[in-house]
Formats: structure tokens, C-alpha cells, sequence
């Protein structure tokens, strides 16, 4: 099983870490940590949930998940907004919207509380640096996976958020494998709001006005199964649908063989490894202060840590289970 992973990205943090072991400081066990997200209840979350709580138990410090039930980039600000006001050891936080979260992300490292953006990036802010996929290759994965599976030749939907930095870096991923495959042609993308029942309506209306394209791309976690699931009821054949991440449904689908592939990524890796970074922040209490890491060409953290993809089919299903 090979995942993905920029060595010279995750070097310089190993060695970070590696330093808290000794008589040094130790952490509190009243630290508290919060990770912030704008769909907390889906189970990509609730994966990176379980790594951010394995790392508090190991710190000996708490964190807690946080954010809205459902997709609300808005709620997620206001969340945010919320959790600053508690003066937390840290943050790390998933921005629904960059543009939405940037000033809150600056007014929380002005303030001193230091911040690391996991999964999707607000680049322009100051966080002090991302733990996540590199997305751009995650898109050109399956880019180059819907390509062949297509024989070069037929039409594509993507669903999408509006408004997500990673999701837009997933299709521009994309667009750039499927140039080498100039028969396929992208007939829509799809705006699918974090609700899987705009998913599900939306694949049901194109399958009953016969308007399905020869592929469906999920560029996030939730529309893959209900798209399988609509094909499933409507007994619809032929359809290609490359999925994103290993919920346990997807799976299922891919078992079944509704769904061809999807691209895995490592959430609880980033709760846990962005915890035990951030920690280590506030462990080292750094004599420049939080300064914005991205300009300093002598910084201490690296700007972008890659947790690594796979690309998940029917032939390492069964080794992804063990």
C-alpha cells in the first residue's frame, strides 16, 4: 500500500517534536486545544476527531471538536469567534471559506493564540502553517484514474463546494491530468453545498431527464454514495464515479462495484499530528512571537506538511480494511 507524502515537508516537524521528549516544560493537563470545522458531524470529521483526541490523551491536555452539524461557513466564523473569546492554547481549524475565516484567523494570532489550518488552507492569513493533502495531486490522481477508465473519451460532473480552497484545488487537479485526454469533456460542475440531498436530487433529475454524463467525480466526502445510491434505485449501468475519502458507505459502494475508485486521505493523521504540532508551539513558546511563517525565510515551521492520498479501488480494497 503506497501513500503519497513530500518527505522534505513533514522532515523539519518530525525533528520539531522529537524535541519535547527530556527535562524540558511539560504540557498542563488544563490546556485546552479546539479543532474547528464547518460540517462537524460527518464522519470525515468525526475521523479527525478520533486522531485529535488520541493526541490530547497522549499530551496529557484536552481538545474538543467543534463547529455546525451541517455546512455553514458562516456558523463555522462565528464558532470560531466563540472559541477565541475562551483564550484556548491553540486552534487548529479547517476553514469552510478562507475569505470568511481570514480576519478571525489574524485577530486570534494577534492575539496570541497560535493557529494551524488542517485539511482546507487559508493561505492569505496568518496561520502558521497547514497539515493536510496536498490537494492539487489528489485531483491529478484521480484525473489521471477517470482517463483511463473512460478510454479517453466521454463527459464528467463534478460536485463541489463553493468556496473551499481545497475543493478548487481538487478540480484544477483534475482539469490538468484530463488535458492529456481531450475527449473528455467537463458538462457541469455542481455546487452541492455540504448537503448530500442536493447530491441526490441533483444526480436523480439528471438520470430521469437522461442527461447523466458518462462520469461523476465527488471532489468531497458526501455526494459519491448517494450518487451510487441513486444509480443503485434507478438501475443505471455504465456510469464511472470516482469518489473522495473512505467513509465506510464508500467503501460499501466500491465492494459492490457502483463506485470505481476514490482518492483516500488521512483525516485523523491531521487531528493528530496537528495537535501534537501545535502543542509543541505552545510548549516552545517561540521568542519571535507568532510571526507569519510564510515570509520568514529563517522560520522554525514548515509552511505545508502533506499527510499523503491513495488512490482506493477494487484491487487494494481489501488490504485498505486490514
Amino acid at each position: 500500500m503506497k501513500v503519497t507524502t513530500n518527505l522534505s515537508s513533514v522532515l523539519i516537524p518530525v525533528l520539531v517534536l522529537c524535541g519535547c521528549g527530556g527535562g524540558g516544560p511539560r504540557h498542563q493537563p488544563m490546556e485546552k486545544y479546539y479543532l474547528v470545522c464547518a460540517n462537524a458531524k460527518i464522519p470525515y470529521w468525526q475521523e479527525a476527531g478520533a486522531g485529535l483526541v488520541k493526541a490530547a490523551r497522549e499530551l496529557n491536555v484536552q481538545a474538543e471538536l467543534v463547529g455546525p452539524e451541517t455546512y455553514d461557513a458562516n456558523a463555522e466564523r462565528d464558532e470560531f469567534r466563540r472559541i477565541v473569546a475562551k483564550k484556548p492554547a491553540g486552534i487548529l481549524v479547517s476553514p469552510g471559506n478562507p475569505e470568511v475565516l481570514r480576519p478571525e484567523i489574524d485577530a486570534a494570532m494577534a492575539a496570541g493564540i497560535p493557529v494551524i489550518t488542517i485539511d482546507s488552507d487559508a493561505p492569505q492569513s496568518k496561520r502558521l502553517f497547514f497539515v493536510g493533502t496536498n490537494n492539487y495531486q489528489a485531483g491529478e490522481l484521480g484525473g489521471r484514474y477517470l482517463g483511463k477508465a473512460l478510454n479517453g473519451k466521454g463527459s464528467v460532473v463534478f460536485f463541489t463546494i463553493a468556496g473551499q480552497k481545497n475543493l478548487e484545488e481538487r478540480l484544477n487537479g483534475y482539469e490538468a491530468a484530463l488535458a492529456a485526454f481531450p475527449g473528455i469533456k467537463v458538462a457541469q460542475v455542481v455546487d452541492m453545498k455540504g448537503d448530500a440531498r442536493v447530491a441526490f436530487d441533483t444526480a436523480t433529475a439528471m438520470v430521469e431527464k437522461k442527461t447523466a454524463p458518462d462520469a461523476f467525480v465527488s471532489l468531497e466526502s458526501l455526494s459519491g454514495s448517494e450518487i451510487a445510491d441513486v444509480l443503485e434505485r434507478q438501475k443505471v449501468e455504465g456510469k464511472v464515479i470516482v469518489a473522495m475519502d473512505t467513509a465506510a458507505t464508500t467503501l460499501e459502494w466500491i465492494e459492490k462495484g457502483r463506485i470505481a475508485a476514490t482518492i483516500m486521505q488521512k483525516p485523523f493523521t491531521m487531528g493528530y499530528y496537528g495537535l501534537r504540532a501545535l502543542a509543541e508551539i505552545v510548549l516552545d513558546k517561540p521568542a519571535a512571537g507568532l510571526a507569519m511563517n510564510a515570509t520568514d525565510p529563517k522560520a522554525p515551521y514548515p509552511v505545508f506538511i502533506d499527510t499523503g492520498t491513495m488512490l482506493v479501488d477494487k484491487s487494494n480494497l481489501a488490504e485498505l480494511k486490514k
